[in-house]
């Protein structure tokens, strides 16, 4: 088994690289419906004007180095070097430590054309065409080469250089928080690392679980690309970072409630082989780990019923590598626990003896004595985070760092001398309908009422294609693209005067970054609508068949419920309230709802299931949640710990502040609010009703655990929490 999935980590590591560029796109308007104005634009300009759909464009500032006015001689000899570099091949650099057929060779040549010059003549700009994903390492790595070379051929002409663009924009802000996401990475590591020695002890306790998680990390990234690629689905690039760190997060929860229980099983039965623990660790534990990732992939499931395709393929995408995760749960780990058997917890000698009562115990006698007096903190801290939300907005741009960068610096320049949007105009393309052919005279009424519309600076020429059936009217608004001004600017006054002023026998829509991002805003809220109360059904529905109880799986979904709540609200408050940000990424309510319910009903799940082992129990109810909460708050604190701090590595990534914060804050309340507080709270106030229609009976007084039943009683006692 060990072989097996060693073969296959390998195989697929190396196949996932090249499977993912072929099945990831650059576009956000090319995961909204054919039915949505700036699908229709986008499909419009790919058809009738040759966009390449994988181009990212890269616009480039060209300025004399002394300051002074651009002549005539001096445009020329911008367009002559703007020749050569559009005739030279730029070779994507190779990073020595990855074999080449591991990385696509991104090697392109660019196009390059002239865009407009400053009306001072201060500055000229060229439009720079490069095929790939922005998010793709070798296209950035294409990127800078390009940059390098034409800063240093316009200097040797005494010129000096700017670029912006989205491309420039990820390159910079990637290179200034390189060192930020080695060393947050390399933290993660050590905090696993680190929190596996302290609790068990023991180094390979501590690392085999990274290498486990890795190696079937590198089999899901592989399914993932080629269930991507079988089914026609396209992935955003964003979407592989985010699988793996989910992946590393619930695989280390996964293997830390084997490890604990194996631990446990092997104190409470020095005699038993470790093989044989080892079949019944996985066994039982299983079907816990089994209800929690089937709770994932349900919620993710849903994502299947958005119309927005970020959405609708980051489900299968999730849904996929989990599915992968918990099969090397059940084969792989406890492969390992059988092959390395006691040896897993060496050099510890706490298989010898039973623990001594700790901060777990405590807390559980804390709970079950003041349920009421935990149980109105848990609730009280709760719902003050969650206030947060009032006045909450929804930010519908790229979700930049907010630093400084070289091309926002040039973007600044740029719309000092010309509208905001020049590097990046909105776009009014018209098709005929009438079977006759467009002319710029036939389209100038269009094109005048354009130009009165305020917020747009300019109108550019009317651009035919070679048919004469389609043309296209470029608009350089005087707001940011990725602005909310210029999103309700093209989704309101542009549109609405294109469907007054299209001329007859014609057909128009308005598309561009703006246009893109403000049907995305309207895909989204028609989505959330849908995906929240059919995920939330399915994960109560789970809970129904796992617990078979109508009472704790309300409780659960409420309790998750005011976490989901709690945790937007904290984000609201901190990021819009407190650092002034126009409002919280638009995806994240549905990704936070989807993860914190998702992966906080996982710490539910593994604290009601022992509870109502315990409650089979002989004795009082709150003296089984009292135990329950011993037994099973190393494990959640454990795991919760790791997967907050998976989580948190995200804020190395440029945009991805906000998801970061959000589900690391989400995960902790999770694991140490609901899970071990406010939960164990009320199952001691409502005691063995909690499980009603169906409570479970407790064992007979005096020695269950004698006589001949024992074995059945002890096998009871330690099945998986």
């Amino acid at each position: 088994m060990i072989t097996l999935w060693v073969v296959l980590g390998v195989a697929l590591s190396a196949l996932a690289p090249v499977l993912l560029a072929r099945v990831t796109q650059n576009q956000a308007g090319d995961f909204l419906p054919r039915s949505y104005d700036s699908a229709s634009a986008l499909r419009i300009a790919e058809e009738q004007f040759g966009v390449d759909p994988d181009a990212v464009t890269v616009t480039v500032l060209v300025a004399r180095s002394d300051g002074k006015a651009l002549s005539a001689a001096d445009q020329e000899r911008i367009g002559a070097e703007a020749a050569k570099l559009g005739q030279r091949r730029v070779v994507m650099p190779r990073e020595d430590d990855v074999p080449q057929f591991m990385v696509p060779d991104r090697s392109q040549t660019p196009r390059i054309a002239p865009a407009m010059t400053a009306p001072d003549r201060s500055f000229a700009l060229l439009s720079v065409q490069l095929t790939g994903n922005a998010a793709d390492r070798g296209v950035q790595g294409v990127y800078r080469t390009f940059r390098d070379s034409a800063t240093a051929q316009f200097s040797e002409a005494g010129m000096r250089t700017g670029f912006t663009g989205a491309l420039a924009d990820t390159v910079d802000t990637t290179d200034e928080h390189e060192t930020a996401a080695k060393v947050g990475g390399a933290l993660v590591m050590g905090l696993i690392v680190l929190l596996n020695v302290l609790v068990f002890r023991s180094v390979a306790a501590a690392l085999l679980p990274l290498l486990a998680v890795a190696m079937i990390g590198g089999v899901a990234g592989g399914a993932v690309a080629g269930a991507a690629l079988l089914t026609g689905h396209k992935l955003d690039a964003s979407t592989p970072a985010l699988v793996q760190v989910v992946l590393l997060g619930i695989g280390i929860d996964y293997l830390l409630f084997l490890l604990f229980r194996f631990r446990e099983q092997l104190r409470s039965r020095p005699e038993q082989a470790a093989r044989e623990v080892a079949a019944q660790v996985s066994g039982r534990v299983g079907t816990a780990i089994t209800s929690a990732a089937l709770t994932i992939v349900a919620a993710f499931a849903t994502l299947g019923l958005a119309t927005f395709g970020q959405f609708r393929s980051l489900g299968p995408a999730i849904a996929v590598a989990v599915l992968v995760m918990l099969l090397g749960s059940l084969t792989l780990m406890p492969a390992l626990l059988a092959a390395a058997g006691r040896k897993m917890f060496w050099p510890s000698r706490t298989l010898r003896h039973e623990p001594r009562e700790g901060s777990a115990a405590r807390l559980g006698t804390l709970v079950t004595q003041r349920p009421w007096t935990m149980l109105m903190a848990s609730v009280a801290l709760l719902a003050a985070l969650a206030a947060g939300m009032a006045g909450i907005r929804m930010d519908y741009g790229r979700g930049e760092s907010g630093d400084p960068t070289p091309a926002a610096a040039t973007a600044a320049e740029i719309s000092r001398a010309l509208p905001a949007g020049v590097s990046d105009p909105t776009s009014v393309f018209v098709t005929a309908t009438d079977g006759g052919a467009l002319t710029a005279d036939r389209l100038g009424g269009l094109s005048r009422a354009l130009g009165q519309v305020e917020g747009v600076g300019q109108v550019g020429q009317t651009v035919l294609n070679e048919d004469r059936r389609a043309a296209r009217i470029d608009l350089y608004l005087t707001a940011d693209p990725q602005s909310q001004e210029a999103r309700d600017l093209a989704s309101g006054p542009v549109r609405a005067s294109v469907a007054q002023h299209t001329p007859a026998g014609t057909a128009a829509h308005v598309g561009g970054t703006s246009a893109i991002f403000a049907d995305i805003a309207d895909a989204v809220d028609h989505d959330l609508k849908i995906v929240f109360p059919v995920a939330a059904a399915l994960i109560a529905l789970i809970l129904l068949v796992l617990l078979r109880s109508l009472l704790a799986p309300l409780i659960l979904m409420i309790s998750v419920g005011l976490g989901f709540a709690a945790t937007l609200g904290a984000s609201t408050l901190v990021f819009q309230h407190s650092l002034g940000k126009p409002g919280v990424s638009f995806t994240l309510p549905l990704v936070l709802f989807l993860f914190v319910v998702a992966l906080g009903t996982d710490y539910n799940i593994l604290i009601v299931d022992r509870i109502r082992e315990e409650m089979r129990r002989a004795g009082t109810a709150r003296a089984a949640v009292a135990r329950a909460v011993r037994h099973t708050a190393p494990a959640i604190a454990t795991a919760g710990l790791v997967l907050a701090g998976s989580f948190a590595t995200l804020a190395t990534s440029p945009g991805n502040e906000q998801v970061a914060f959000a589900l690391t804050l989400g995960i902790m309340l999770s694991a140490f609010v609901l899970s071990l507080v406010l939960v164990p709270a009320l199952g001691s106030l409502l005691g063995r009703a909690i499980w009603w229609p169906v409570r479970p009976v407790p064992a007979a007084s005096g020695h269950p655990q004698q006589g001949p039943t024992a074995p059945a009683a002890e096998a009871d006692r330690v099945s998986a929490y």
